[in-house]
């Protein structure tokens, strides 16, 4: 699932000609691209689609979402350790590591039976 999420602009800076910033998700930090919004500035919000921020968010509404996303389990969804997740659904537990390889049972041939 592809989810547009809000997050705060902790720094802004050009990058290969393309206005970028670094967004605060809650705690996890990604780089965005701000072509859209080409006048958003540090310590605002914005809602972030795809890597591309689309939107001005006020503060109220972002940290009632960003709560909503994590009560929910959206934001470990979203940008946890997809291994990790995988594995949970899987029922497997991720801490303990991948499950032992079964043994491996050669074909005898005729010679050593």
């Amino acid at each position: 699932m592809c989810l547009a999420v809000p997050g705060r602009i902790v720094r802004v800076e050009e990058r290969d000609d393309t206005l970028m910033a670094e967004v605060d998700f809650g705690g996890v930090r990604k780089d965005v691209c701000l072509e859209y919004i080409p006048d958003a500035a540090v310590g605002e919000y914005v809602v972030v689609h795809v890597g591309f921020a689309i939107q001005r968010l006020d503060e109220t509404s972002a940290t009632r979402t960003l709560e909503d996303f994590e009560r929910m389990g959206i934001l470990e969804e979203e940008f946890g350790d997809g291994f990790a997740l995988a594995a949970r659904q899987a029922g497997l537990d991720p801490a303990a590591g991948a499950p032992p390889n079964p043994p491996v049972q050669r074909a005898h041939s005729e010679e050593e039976s």
